[in-house]
């Protein structure tokens, strides 16, 4: 059975169409349950606004007037933080609040006790890898039970799993500050939470920006390319696999895709996915290639080295706290005003998104 995925060439003027044209395409109101409210999970991988590594304000406007103009009325923005990204300030800086608040959107923090409290919970499905991961227990956030879900991610490569997109997007929203003791299992860990996300929420639907694509060592250190390219599906793995094909990967040769695919949470074969829009995009190959940079250097060995036996030591213990700051520093005190501050300044002058971006 092929699944859908509505892929758009999309300009800065008219954009806001073409995301609600995306959207309908896509099969939203289909997918989504106009009984159930709706969770917006927007993507900071980077606070500061690196062009290819978050929402963009247009993605994240364009989909919010899709989903009311679908009569989904009761929306939520749900916010959460990792060791390297600040909620606060990603969403200030990527200029989401004006456009929450414009449509009066609320935000809630899954860190944030008084907006929702995490609860243990037993899958149904078949887990991977996560129960290995937390013996204690799996818990997620109870905000998130019996609601609609959009993902908001964007088409870039990603460090440890070659491309990072819808599926990547519930790892914030999902697992807690300790997510990181799963990341030597990182593909199967997505593919658990797949599984997880398919029994706690009434519906899933992704839209991915590809306005300017990330290539190289992301989610954050990346080159940006214009691409002007809009994605959108009900099936988390099969957006996932157009987007991995259009940087130029072999879908099923990533492993969450691949197994995700086996699994049956979705179709990562292109030759089973349905393009809709514009399907000479599944003609093109972009060439990325993901590369490596001191934090993925790092991370490769202690993560899937034979060092990874000293994980728990460094990474379950306050000697973490290193680490963090390691990356802090090398993130924000480093590429940011040595490198891509000037990417960004770059962007916003030369490119049509980049204007755009100017005038939110």
């Amino acid at each position: 059975m092929k699944s859908k995925v509505a892929a758009l060439r999309v300009e800065p003027a008219t954009i806001l169409e073409s995301i609600e044209r995306l959207c309908e395409l896509g099969g939203m109101r289909a997918a989504l349950s106009p009984a159930a409210p709706t969770i917006l999970k927007d993507n900071i991988s980077w606070h500061f606004p690196f062009p290819g590594a978050n929402t963009t304000p247009w993605q994240l406007e364009g989909t919010i007037r899709a989903l009311r103009s679908g009569g989904f009325g009761d929306l939520t923005c749900v916010q959460n933080k990792t060791v390297v990204t600040d909620a606060f300030k990603g969403e200030d800086l990527n200029k989401y609040v004006p456009i929450l608040q414009r449509y009066n959107v609320p935000i809630l923090y899954n860190f944030r006790e008084s907006d929702m409290k995490w609860v243990r919970y037993a899958p149904k499905a078949r887990m991977h890898v996560l129960p290995r991961v937390f013996p204690e227990g799996i818990h997620v956030p109870d905000f998130f039970f019996g609601k609609n879900i959009v993902h908001l991610p964007t088409v870039k490569c990603h460090i440890y799993t070659t491309t990072t997109g819808a599926m990547k997007n519930a790892f914030g929203g999902l697992l807690h500050t300790h997510r990181h003791y799963t990341h030597s299992w990182i593909h199967r860990t997505l593919v658990d939470l797949l599984a997880i996300q398919k029994e706690i929420h009434t519906g899933i639907f992704a839209v991915m920006d590809g306005t300017t694509a990330g290539n190289g060592p992301g989610p954050r250190t990346m080159y940006p390319v214009v691409k002007n390219v809009m994605l959108a599906s009900s099936d988390q793995v099969a957006i996932d696999a157009v987007a991995a094909k259009l940087m130029g990967f072999d879908p099923l040769s990533i492993e969450y895709i691949r197994v995700a695919h086996d699994d049956g949470l979705g179709v990562g074969d292109p030759r089973d996915i349905e393009l809709v829009g514009n399907p000479d995009l599944a003609a093109e190959s972009w060439g990325f290639q993901v590369g490596d940079n001191l934090a993925s250097l790092g991370g490769d060995l202690f993560w899937f080295s034979p060092l990874k036996v000293f994980q728990k030591l460094l990474f379950h213990t306050p000697i973490v706290h290193l680490f963090v700051f390691a990356s802090e520093a090398y993130h924000d005190y480093y590429r940011w005003p040595v490198k891509d501050r000037r990417t960004f300044e770059r962007w916003k002058k030369t490119t049509a998104w980049g204007q755009l971006f100017e005038q939110y």
